[in-house]
Formats: C-alpha cells, sequence, structure tokens
C-alpha cells in the first residue's frame, strides 16, 4: 500500500459540495423525526464555589459526635477539620477556615460537657450567630425510617415568620448560604429527593429532615432533628457588636437552678405542712360542758379497812430443784470416771 501524502483525502472520498438550502430542508422533512437527549445537568459549570467547615471544641460527647458527622454527610460541600482546643480563642476559627479555603462556619461549642452551643458564620466579614442546641436525634436512631440519596441537593422550607422579622430574615439568608449544596457541586447529585424545614415555634427554630416520597409526594423524616434556641446575633464572624439578643433565652445554669429551687419550695411545703399538723395534735382539745344527768347511775365503792402490819413476815424456804442436784451429781461421777 502506498503512502498517503499529507493533507490529501482518502480515496474514493473527494470534497463535499455545497449543498442547497432547499433540497437539505427537503431531506430534513423526508427523514424520519429524531429527538434529542439533553446533556446531563452535572455537567454544568460550578459557579457558586460555597465550602462549609464542620467541626467542633473538646469535649463534646457521642450524641454530638454523630450529629456532627450526620451534617457532614447531608452536605457534600463541607469540610472537616480537628478539633479545636477549649483554651484557644473563637477567632483563630477564622484563620483555620481561611487555611481550609472555605467561607462558611459551623462550630459546635461544648460546656461542662452537658451543654452544647452552634455558631453559624460568614468567614470573615460575618454575621454570625449563635445557639444553644437542644433535643438532638441522629440519623442511626430507629425513628428515623426515610432514606435519601447521598449528596442529592435539599430542598429549603421556612416557615412565613422568617419573612416578617428582620433578625429572621437576617438568619433565613444565613441558613440558605450554609445549608443549601451549590448547584453543579463535583460531589453532589443531579437530584431532588429531600427537604430541609426550618420552623419557629415556642421562640425556638426546629430543624427536620424529610424524604420525598414519588409515588404519593408524602414526606417521611430522615434525620438529624434538633432545636435551635438563638442566644446572639453578632456584626462580625464569631464576635463583634451585638446586632440582635433574645429576650426570650434562659440560660441552662438559670434553668437548672429554677428547677433546684421548686423542689427545696416543694420540700419545704411540705414540712410547713406537717408542722401545721403536729400544732394540731398538741394543740389543746375543744372542753365539752358537764352533763348533769352523768354522775345519776355511779355507786360510791365499798372503802376497805387498812391494815397496817408491824412484823416483819417470815422468809420462805428455799426448795432448790432436784432435777438439777441430779445433773450435777452425774457430772462429777462422769469426771471421776474419766480420771480413772
Amino acid at each position: 500500500a502506498g503512502k498517503r501524502k499529507r493533507g490529501a483525502l482518502p480515496p474514493g472520498k473527494g470534497k463535499r459540495a455545497r449543498s442547497d438550502p432547499a433540497a437539505a430542508e427537503a431531506a430534513a422533512e423526508a427523514a424520519p423525526q429524531e429527538y434529542s437527549i439533553p446533556p446531563p445537568v452535572s455537567q454544568g459549570k460550578w459557579k457558586n464555589k460555597e465550602r462549609v467547615l464542620i467541626f467542633s471544641s473538646r469535649g463534646i460527647n457521642f450524641r454530638t459526635r454523630h450529629l456532627m458527622q450526620d451534617l457532614r454527610t447531608l452536605m457534600p460541600h463541607s469540610k472537616a477539620d480537628t478539633k479545636m482546643d477549649r483554651k484557644d480563642q473563637l477567632f483563630v476559627i477564622n484563620e483555620v477556615c481561611e487555611m481550609k479555603n472555605c467561607n462558611k462556619c459551623i462550630f459546635f461549642e461544648a460546656k461542662k460537657k452537658q451543654d452544647l452551643y452552634m455558631w453559624l458564620s460568614n468567614t470573615p466579614q460575618g454575621p454570625s450567630a449563635k445557639f444553644l442546641v437542644q433535643n438532638v436525634h441522629t440519623l442511626a436512631e430507629l425513628k428515623m425510617t426515610g432514606n435519601c440519596l447521598r449528596g442529592s441537593r435539599p430542598l429549603l422550607s421556612f416557615d412565613p415568620i422568617f419573612d416578617k422579622e428582620p433578625h429572621y430574615a437576617l438568619l433565613k439568608e444565613l441558613f440558605i448560604q450554609i445549608f443549601s449544596t451549590p448547584q453543579y457541586h463535583p460531589k453532589s447529585q443531579p437530584f431532588v429527593d429531600h427537604v430541609f424545614t426550618f420552623t419557629v415555634t415556642d421562640e425556638r427554630i426546629w430543624f427536620r429532615n424529610y424524604q420525598i416520597i414519588e409515588e404519593d409526594a408524602s414526606l417521611v423524616e430522615i434525620g438529624p432533628r434538633f432545636v435551635l434556641n438563638l442566644i446572639k446575633i453578632f456584626q462580625g464572624s464569631f464576635g463583634g457588636p451585638t446586632l440582635y439578643e433574645n429576650p426570650h433565652y434562659q440560660s441552662p445554669n438559670m434553668h437548672r437552678r429554677l428547677i433546684r429551687l421548686s423542689v427545696a419550695a416543694k420540700f419545704r411545703e411540705k414540712q410547713h405542712v406537717k408542722e401545721v399538723q403536729k400544732i394540731k395534735k398538741t394543740g389543746s382539745k375543744v372542753l365539752i360542758k358537764e352533763d348533769p344527768t352523768e354522775v345519776v347511775f355511779e355507786t360510791p365503792a365499798e372503802e376497805k379497812p387498812v391494815e397496817i402490819q408491824l412484823v416483819k413476815p417470815e422468809s420462805k424456804p428455799i426448795v432448790k430443784d432436784k432435777k438439777k442436784l441430779r445433773k450435777i451429781q452425774r457430772k462429777k461421777q462422769k469426771k471421776l470416771f474419766r480420771t480413772e
């Protein structure tokens, strides 16, 4: 076979003739109709590069650790880091986020090994919000029967109160930027099969995660679930001027103190009731008037003459028990017999 020259076309294939547009339209009409399949959604360009750093301080319990791991699982745009020392100031977190190339942060702070606080922050400019986390339930519990695709993008559902109050409007924007997975994220899936709901009840924000069932569009809870009690909103990241302070917030220390005081008040009340009952029992009884007819049938008893004995009575003879004497004699005989 001879070598093909550079720029030469293979044999049997010449230059294409310029086709007539009218003839091309006629050929397209004569050809069978074909449906074009759109490209997959994941082939788009990732523009909104939100990255969330999720980590905690030292001293958290197992339930907090599982909650933190569940949030990392549900949020493919999140990153992890080692636990922060308690002695470090919170401003250090801004530097950690900068090193991890993250512009949002969820930080769990544990105090007294029983109180859990959550910080949501937009680093490094702010704002940031501090919450007290209550009623934590994780994905691994048997109550959560739902399931969703890992890495799928969630829908965010908010209570209508979030559009009425200014501090709730600020929190809504913060929740949207932190919990919503960016479109076309490399680790995300192009499906929407679960919902994050934020509901305001009893001056607290209730977080729930539900699966969307395709058959009848019903919802099944997946988890995790927790309640956020807002403490303060700061202008900066992990500090700065206070934008809002919750007047309904009650610290866990004060709550435990009120419980102890209520128990002590109940105990004091019981003691007071017992003392009143004792006083009633020992108090003077109600005097009943004398009945004049009560003495009618009383007969005086006969008086017996009093005899005074001047002579000392004779002592009674002491009678020894014969059985005991016999036993003593037998014991003595046995001892003599043994010695012989």
